[in-house]
C-alpha cells in the first residue's frame, strides 16, 4: 500500500490535482489585458480596433469602451460601466478617506500610475488568440515625472492624484518619547533601514474562471485566500445579492497572502462574463505577475534605541514611511502592524512608533508572509545588535537581560499589544545551544587574528509575531454532519492554498470524536458548502478554524449524547460519549455507534461560529555567515530556527512551514528585490534572471527546533505557526554578516545583501578601520 505524508500528497504528486487552469469549460474565452509599459502618464488614447479583427478574437475593450453602455440583463445584474476596484478595510482602523478621491479602475481611463496597469483586455477562444489580439492594441501614453520610494514621495514633489498629497495615512502607537530620556541615556543608536519591495512569487499565479450558470447564478472559480470576501465584493459591485454567486476555490499552488483580494483583472473578468453571457477565465503568467501582482514589505524606516549604566532598555522609537503602491485600496493601514508589534521581546518602558503610508508608481503594496511583523522585527534586532556593539556588551546578553520573564504574561506592551504567553530566553538558549554559539565565538576569534581567513559572523534575532488576526477578524463558522454509512462530514470557512489543511483538520475532528481519521472529509473553499466563512491568512488556520473544528465535534458529541437519551428515555447525564459511540453508563447493552444512531434518529449536524483569542508566536533566529570581502560574497554555514507556536498539532506540517518561511527570510536577505530602471520600470523582463530567488543550491543548513508555551487563547493552545522564518531569519542573517564586517553603520548594509552590496561595506567599513 502506498504511503504518503499527507493526505493531498496522493493527488498533487501524482497530477490529479485540479488546478483553475485545468477547468474545461464549454464556451470558454480567455482573458489577456494589455498593460502599460509606462510607470505614470496620462492616457491619450487606447485603439482596440485592430486587435477586433483578429481571427479568434471575440471582442477587445478599454475602459471608455465599457462605459456608459446597456444595462446587461444576466443574472439580474445592470451594469452599464465597468466598476472600480473595491477597497480593503484593515480591522481596528477607518481607511476609507484614504481611499477618497482615488479611484482605482479597472482599466486605466485617464492616467497609469505603476508600470503593469492594465488599459485593455481583449478575450480570445483561447489564451494564443487572445494574445495575438493584445499585440495589435495600440496604446499612447504621455509620460510623467516619477517616484518609487516612499520618501521620494512623501516630499509631494510629483502627486499621483492631482490636489491631493501622497501621503494616504498617518498613524502612531504609544506615547511620544521626550527628548530628555534620550538625552540623559548611558548609550543611544540611531539608524536607518530600507524593508526593500518584495514579491511573494507563489508557483500558481492569480487566476480566475466566472461561469455565468444556467439558472442565472455566477460561478467563480479562483485560487483565493477569502472566498466569501470574494463573493461579497463582487456581489456589491455587480448589484447582485450574495447568494446569486458561488465562489470555489480548487487546488491552489501556494499564496502567501496575495491572494485574498478582489484585483482590477478580477473585476473585468467577470464583469466581461456578465456583460458576454459566456465564461471568461484569466490565468496569470509568470512575467505578467512580476509586473502587475502586489508587493511586499516595502518601508523606509528611522530608529532610536536607548538603554541606561545597567544595559537595560530605555526608550525606542520607531518612524516609518511605507511604500503602499499607487492606489490605497489594499495596503494604506497595513503598516500599522509594524507600529503595534514595535516592542518586540524587550520589557521596554517607553515605545513610539509612527506610520506615513505613501503612494509610489509600483504596483500596491499588500500582505505578505508576515505582513509588517518582518519590518518590526528587522529593524529592532539589528539596532540591539548595534546597542550591543556600542556597549560592549554580547548580544545575547542584552536580549537577556531585556527580554520579558515568563512569568511576566500576559504582557501588555507600549504599543497597546497585550502578549498571551511566552518564554522568550528559553527559545534564545536553545538556539544558542544548538548552533554551538560559544564554539563559533571562539572561530571567529581565532580568524580575527589570521590575516588569510576570511571574516566569520554571528548573527541573532528573537521575534514576538501576532496570529490570527484582529479583533473582530478572529472568528470563524464551522459545521460537522454525520452520516448513515459512518462517515463525517466537517466543513469551515478556510481556504485551502498549501497549508496541509486536508491533512490536519480531519485529524483534529477525529481526536475530538475518537474515530478513525479515514472517515473524516473535509469541505472548505466553496461559499455554497459552507455559506459563511473568512478565509485563510494572518496564520489563523489551526488556532482559529481548527479550534472552530473541534468545538463544532465537542457540540456533535453533545447532540449525540442528547439524541441517545431521548432514545433510551434516560437523563442525559447517564449518556456518555467513548470512541465514536454513544453508551449508557449504567446498562450496558444500550450502545450504539454514531452510524446507528444516524440511522435510529435521523440526520446529525451542528454549525456554529466560533471565536479565538490573538495569538503571539515567538521565536529565536541564529546565523552563522562567513563573507568574502574581496568578493562581496556571503556564505551561511548555518542557520537555526527555532519557534514557539504553542501546542503543535501537527509536528511534520509545522516544520515544513518554519523550513519553507525561513528559505524566504533568505531570500529577502541576501537575493530578492525589485531593480527599477530611471523611469521607475522594474527591470525584470528576464523574469527569474532577474529576481532571484533562493534555490536548493543557494539554501543552507537549516535545523529548525521549537519550544512549547501554549496559548491561553485558545482550547487547542495552538498559535500560528505559518510566517516564522520570514521573520526571525532575515535579522539574524543580516546582523551575522554586520558582525563579520564589523560594520558601524548600519546603513552600508541594506537588503539585499548582494555582492555590491557587501563589497561595498566591507571596503567602507575598511576605510573607516584604517582611520
Amino acid at each position: 500500500m502506498e504511503q504518503w505524508a499527507r493526505r493531498e500528497d496522493r493527488r498533487l504528486l501524482t497530477g490529479r490535482g485540479r488546478f483553475v487552469a485545468d477547468m474545461a469549460v464549454p464556451g470558454c474565452l480567455d482573458a489577456v489585458f494589455v498593460r502599460s509599459r509606462i510607470a505614470h502618464g496620462v492616457v491619450r488614447d487606447v485603439d482596440c480596433a485592430a486587435a477586433r479583427e483578429v481571427p479568434g478574437v471575440a471582442g477587445a475593450w478599454s475602459a471608455a469602451d465599457l462605459s456608459g453602455l446597456p444595462a446587461c440583463a444576466h443574472a439580474a445584474a445592470r451594469l452599464q460601466d465597468l466598476p472600480p476596484v473595491p477597497h480593503t478595510l484593515l480591522a481596528k482602523l477607518s481607511t476609507a478617506e484614504a481611499v477618497a478621491g482615488r479611484e482605482w479602475p479597472a482599466l486605466a481611463k485617464d492616467r497609469v500610475r505603476y508600470a503593469g496597469e492594465a488599459v485593455a483586455v481583449v478575450v480570445g477562444e483561447d489564451r494564443y488568440r487572445a494574445e495575438d489580439g493584445a499585440a495589435e492594441v495600440a496604446v499612447r501614453i504621455d509620460p510623467l515625472p516619477t517616484v518609487v520610494t516612499p520618501s521620494a514621495a512623501a516630499a509631494d514633489s510629483v502627486l499621483l492624484f492631482d490636489g491631493l498629497s501622497n501621503t494616504a495615512f498617518r498613524g502612531e502607537t504609544g506615547t511620544p518619547i521626550d527628548e530628555t530620556v534620550w538625552q540623559e541615556a548611558a548609550a543611544v543608536v540611531e539608524a536607518r533601514y530600507r524593508q526593500q519591495l518584495l514579491m511573494p512569487t507563489p508557483m500558481e499565479c492569480r487566476t480566475i474562471l466566472a461561469v455565468p450558470e444556467q439558472d442565472g447564478r455566477l460561478t467563480v472559480w479562483s485560487g483565493h485566500q477569502m472566498p466569501h470576501r470574494l463573493r461579497r465584493e463582487l456581489a456589491a459591485l455587480l448589484g447582485l445579492p450574495v447568494d446569486r454567486i458561488r465562489v470555489v476555490v480548487p487546488d491552489t499552488g501556494g499564496a502567501f497572502g496575495s491572494k485574498s483580494a478582489a484585483f482590477p483583472e478580477f473585476v473585468t473578468v467577470v464583469y466581461l462574463a456578465v456583460m458576454l453571457g459566456r465564461p471568461v477565465r484569466w490565468i496569470e503568467d509568470r512575467l505578467e505577475s512580476m509586473t502587475a501582482a502586489t508587493r511586499g514589505r516595502g518601508q523606509d524606516q528611522q530608529v532610536r534605541l536607548a538603554a541606561d549604566a545597567d544595559e537595560h532598555l530605555l526608550a525606542y522609537e520607531l518612524q516609518i514611511d511605507a511604500d503602499v503602491g499607487a492606489y490605497p485600496h489594499l495596503g494604506v493601514g497595513l503598516p500599522m502592524q509594524t507600529a503595534w508589534m514595535a516592542t518586540g521581546p524587550y520589557t521596554t518602558p517607553r515605545v513610539h512608533a509612527s506610520v506615513r503610508s505613501v503612494l509610489t508608481n509600483t504596483m500596491v503594496t499588500y500582505p505578505y508572509r508576515g505582513a509588517g511583523r518582518p519590518e518590526a522585527t528587522i529593524a529592532l534586532e539589528r539596532s540591539m545588535d548595534l546597542l550591543a556593539r556600542r556597549l560592549g556588551l554580547d548580544p545575547a546578553e542584552l536580549r537577556r537581560r531585556n527580554f520579558i520573564p515568563a512569568e511576566g504574561f500576559p504582557y501588555q506592551t507600549p504599543t497597546g499589544r497585550c502578549y498571551d504567553s511566552g518564554n522568550y530566553a528559553a527559545a534564545l538558549d536553545v538556539a544558542l545551544e544548538t548552533i554551538g554559539y560559544d564554539t563559533w565565538r571562539a572561530e571567529q576569534t581565532r580568524r580575527r587574528h589570521d590575516p588569510h581567513a576570511l571574516p566569520l559572523g554571528i548573527g541573532l534575532s528573537c521575534y514576538v509575531e501576532r496570529s490570527g488576526g484582529e479583533p473582530g477578524g478572529l472568528h470563524d463558522f464551522a459545521g460537522i454532519e454525520a452520516h448513515e454509512d459512518g462517515t463525517i462530514t466537517a466543513r469551515c470557512g478556510a481556504a485551502p492554498s498549501g497549508q496541509s489543511h486536508e491533512t490536519t483538520f480531519p485529524a483534529l475532528v477525529a481526536a475530538t470524536l475518537g474515530v478513525d481519521e479515514s472517515r473524516v472529509r473535509l469541505i472548505e473553499g466553496d461559499t455554497d458548502a459552507q455559506p459563511e466563512g473568512l478565509g485563510s491568512f494572518a496564520s489563523r488556520s489551526a488556532q482559529v478554524d481548527g479550534a472552530a473544528l473541534c468545538h463544532a465535534s465537542a457540540l456533535l458529541i453533545d447532540q449525540a449524547r442528547e439524541r441517545a437519551a431521548d432514545l433510551w428515555g434516560t437523563p442525559v447525564e447517564e449518556v456518555e460519549w467513548s470512541d465514536g459511540s454513544v453508551r449508557h453508563v449504567r446498562d450496558g447493552s444500550a450502545a450504539m455507534d454514531l452510524a446507528e444512531l444516524v440511522k435510529a434518529t435521523g440526520p446529525l449536524s451542528v454549525d456554529d461560529r466560533f471565536e479565538s483569542g490573538m495569538g503571539f508566536p515567538f521565536g529565536a533566529h541564529a546565523a552563522v555567515a562567513e563573507v568574502d570581502p574581496e568578493l562581496g560574497t556571503v556564505r551561511v554555514l548555518r542557520l537555526v530556527a527555532v519557534d514557539d507556536c504553542g501546542v503543535v498539532l501537527n509536528p511534520a506540517v509545522v516544520r515544513g512551514q518554519a523550513f519553507g518561511s525561513a528559505v524566504q527570510g533568505i531570500g529577502q536577505a541576501l537575493y530578492e528585490g525589485i531593480p527599477y530602471g530611471d523611469d521607475s520600470v522594474p527591470l525584470l523582463a528576464g523574469g527569474l534572471l532577474d529576481y532571484l530567488l533562493p534555490t536548493a543550491t543557494e539554501v543552507p543548513p537549516i535545523e529548525v527546533k521549537e519550544t512549547c508555551t501554549p496559548s491561553p487563547s485558545t482550547p487547542l493552545g495552538a498559535k500560528g505557526a505559518g510566517e516564522s522564518g520570514c521573520i526571525g531569519t532575515p535579522a539574524a542573517i543580516v546582523n551575522a554578516v554586520a558582525d563579520a564586517l564589523q560594520i558601524a553603520d548600519p546603513g552600508l548594509l541594506q537588503m539585499p545583501l548582494t555582492p555590491d552590496v557587501v563589497w561595498r561595506a566591507a571596503r567602507a567599513a575598511k576605510y573607516e578601520g584604517a582611520r
